[in-house]
């Protein structure tokens, strides 16, 4: 019994000892815990990673700003692939600008946390696939600008997570008009969600290319085809294109240019090859650049629907003629750039609806310092408020280098006194000049009159030489 107790003792001695050494780091529990605290620092640091690492790869190139209340957050041109991570920002934006960077591809959940947006530019990408669940959370979303990719396709599923959607712009994709494509062509179709894909043509089947996406019979979309494209049996003419495919007159400045909505509507037509002001400018636009084209001529009513416009880039042009109403309506407009073209003078009439300008741009222009530049003197002398550069004589000769306003001071200067001297010397040192048609006329009638009708003159002119 004695024995059975001290063999019990020992064996409790020898389990007690054995868990004090568990107990020590690098064994048991230790290990364990090494183990575990490695895990939930993997588990903090993916956290981090998602939080804190976009924040330091993506945070500084992008910006961060308020305006009017808004808080945005412009990402254009970085050259980003993906939409950062929503927690990367100091707070919510409400307007995400994502233009002009290399995504490709808008996966399910792509913008979980941007709950607040209420506007998305994702325009000039490279996106061609969007997923049904790209957008959802966006139920504040108003506005969605995805013109400028390469979207062949998109389901009228992937629009329903917005619905106090107002805005869609869709133009200059290349749509592929069949069967997948019938349900957001009938979404478009909606009457009202006539600012849903304005614009948007079809690039795709041949029978329906440059056809508005808006006009295609969204019930002969998914009839069967043919292999060359072109519809069976009786389909053809019902599905002939409603307008010919597309020369048209002057270029639409929605497909042309390029239209920023936020912070505020601008549009971007510099280097597109125009040789006109294109049509459709919105009514809203506050900022133009047309630089960098080939526009001769400004036409009357080219801005007429262009009420709020504040700025107007026409710079290297080959602008030769400007026509009086052509800046007719620009009420607001605070700054002009019609430098480098080939201006010789502005007609009379052109500025005078510009009440509130503040910054004219004229140089390199060849300006022909004759009284055809009066006006634009004058109207500047009118307008001490309004920065001007760039009004120098080019032509003629003997004024090459002087300013407008020099010229047009030394013109009145010799006018009338000194000029008319000159004249007068001139009339009497010519003997050609004597007989001047009203001289002539009167001794014609003298002659012709019979002498017992002749009457004293009331009037004689008498040669002062």
């Amino acid at each position: 019994m004695h024995v059975t107790s001290c063999l019990l003792f020992s064996f409790l001695i020898l389990l007690l000892l054995s868990s004090i050494e568990m107990k020590k780091p690098g064994r048991g529990r230790g290990l364990k815990g090494a183990r575990h605290k490695l895990t939930r620092d993997r588990a903090r640091g993916t956290g981090r990673h998602s939080r804190s690492g976009p924040s330091r790869l993506v945070s500084p190139a992008c910006s961060e700003s308020t305006e009017s209340g808004d808080f945005f957050v412009d990402c254009q041109d970085r050259r980003l692939s993906s939409i950062p991570s929503s927690q990367t920002w100091s707070k919510a934006p409400k307007h995400l600008l994502m233009a002009r960077n290399r995504i490709k591809v808008l996966r399910d959940g792509a913008l979980f946390g941007y709950e607040s947006l209420t506007s998305l530019d994702l325009q000039q990408n490279q996106i061609s696939l969007v997923e049904e669940g790209a957008f959802q959370g966006l139920t504040r979303l108003t506005t969605l600008l995805l013109q400028h990719n390469r979207l062949g396709t998109l389901s009228e599923e992937a629009l329903i997570p917005m619905p106090n959607l107002r805005y869609l712009r869709l133009y200059d994709n290349p749509w592929n008009c069949l069967c997948p494509l019938d349900s957001l062509i009938r979404t478009l179709q909606v009457p009202s969600n006539r600012n849903f894909g304005n614009h948007a043509r079809c690039a795709e089947p041949i029978r329906l290319k440059g056809m508005k996406m808006k006009q295609v019979d969204p019930e002969l979309l998914c009839k069967e085809s043919d292999p060359t494209g072109d519809p069976q049996g009786d389909q053809t003419n019902p599905i002939e294109p409603v307008e010919p495919s597309p020369i048209r007159s002057k270029p639409d400045a929605t497909t042309s240019c390029h239209i920023y909505i936020f912070p505020e509507m601008r549009m971007d037509c510099s280097k597109r090859g125009l040789t006109e002001v294109p049509t459709g400018i919105p009514d809203d636009v506050v900022h133009i650049d047309l630089s960098y084209n080939s526009i001769r001529h400004l036409r009357a009513r080219d801005f007429q629907g262009a009420r709020s416009l504040r700025t107007l880039i026409l710079s290297n042009n080959y602008m030769e003629h400007i026509d009086t109403a052509s800046l007719s309506g620009l009420l607001h407009l605070r700054e002009l750039d019609l430098s480098d073209n080939s201006l010789h003078f502005v007609q009379y009439g052109v500025l005078e609806d510009l009440y509130f300008l503040s910054q004219l741009k004229l140089g390199g222009n060849p300006w022909v310092c004759d009284y055809s530049i009066h006006y634009m003197v004058y109207w500047l002398r009118l307008h001490p408020g309004v920065r001007h550069s760039g009004l120098f004589c080019r032509s003629p000769p003997e004024h090459t280098g002087e300013s407008a306003e020099a010229y047009v001071h030394s013109y009145n200067r010799e006018c009338p006194k000194d000029r008319q001297h000159s004249r007068t010397d001139q009339d009497e040192t010519n003997p050609e000049l004597w007989n001047t048609p009203m001289e002539v006329q009167g001794e014609l009638e003298e002659e012709l009159e019979p002498s017992h009708l002749r009457v004293p003159q009331k009037y004689q002119i008498i040669r002062l030489s």
